[in-house]
């Protein structure tokens, strides 16, 4: 309920607009309500907090493709997000030329596929590198040949493959390549009209630069949707942090191996008597029978001990704990 005014205050009001103080037109102005025009054939399902966590989540994807891909093409690769945006799929399709090179992905347990398009100077370049060239592209485009799609295919499924750490935090993804198109026309997974996300990633190998962009459907999305934004991917985050890496690292270490040895003693012996070593000769070592022998963890002196026995194998007693590498 709005207040209500004394009768001093609605005679200052009157005075005020008699006088000209106030003008009436100003507060009929101030009233008026703001209208936004909506456009019905392009719905706005995707906001922008949508597309910043989609920012996030491919920053993550970027930083490991930057890691793993040099292990393939054996040059260095470095990944930036420039722009996340929503469209239609008719906008997107419509700006594709031919040849093309497009991923259809099943992005399950997600419905429906998403659509990863590389630039076709980036496809000859990775076919040159894997086949052992400089990993230059062709100066002008053509067909891509059966055999170059196969070498462009394992790229692809690293690509896939590499999509599962950054969306945990969202869903667990098991996403799996489905085909490799290479005209536009034979990828129409939803229909033109439908809302996608774009989020464009350049992409540098070496010297060659191109851009690689992933089509997201809103109806893929549409059962996470909820979970793409900052707040959520924040808490989750820290959770993860707190909990799931500490018990990953203490789990990691608790498995590590390690060599240890004990060294009972060291001689020096020619090559001709060690080529002529024959059952029961003996070897003088530099230690006596009750010396204590070094216990080396892994390349670290760390340990003297007492040899000895357990239940029939043969094993040292620790005596002393050597402290810092020596």
């Amino acid at each position: 309920m709005s207040d209500v005014l004394s009768q001093i205050e609605i005679d200052n009001l009157l005075t005020a607009i008699s006088s000209g103080e106030l003008d009436v037109e100003e507060f009929k102005q101030s009233s008026e309500k703001q209208v936004k025009n909506y456009d019905f054939a392009r719905p706005s399902k995707f906001s922008k907090e949508h597309l910043r966590t989609l920012n996030i989540i491919f920053e993550h994807y970027g930083r490991l493709l930057s890691t793993n891909l040099p292990a393939y093409l054996r040059k260095n690769v470095q990944v930036e997000v420039i722009n996340s945006e929503a469209v239609t799929y008719s906008e997107f399709s419509n700006a594709l030329s031919n040849p093309v090179l497009l991923g259809i992905i099943d992005f399950a347990p997600l419905e429906g596929n998403i659509i990863i398009e590389l630039a076709n100077n980036l496809g000859y370049a990775i076919i040159d590198r894997m086949l052992g060239g400089g990993g230059y592209p062709l100066e002008k485009n053509r067909d891509f040949s059966e055999i170059e799609l196969l070498i462009i295919e394992r790229i692809y499924n690293v690509f896939i493959n590499l999509m599962i750490e950054p969306w945990a935090n969202v869903i667990e993804l098991h996403p799996r390549l489905l085909r490799i198109e290479t005209n536009s026309q034979f990828a129409q997974v939803i229909s033109p009209s439908e809302m996608i996300s774009i989020v464009t990633l350049n992409i540098k190998i070496g010297n060659i630069e191109g851009m690689m962009n992933i089509c997201l459907p809103y109806v893929c999305l549409e059962k996470v949707i909820d979970k793409l934004s900052t707040k959520y991917w924040y808490s989750t985050m820290q959770v993860s942090d707190n909990k799931s890496y500490k018990d990953l690292i203490e789990i990691a270490i608790s498995k590590a191996k390690i060599p240890l040895k004990a060294v009972l003693g060291k001689s020096i012996i020619s090559v001709n008597d060690f080529m002529n070593i024959q059952q029961g000769d003996i070897i003088k070592l530099n230690s006596k029978v009750d010396d204590e022998i070094a216990v080396y963890v892994g390349n670290l002196y760390k340990f003297t001990a007492l040899p000895g026995s357990a239940s029939g194998s043969y094993a040292v007693k620790i005596s002393t704990i050597i402290k810092g590498e020596e």
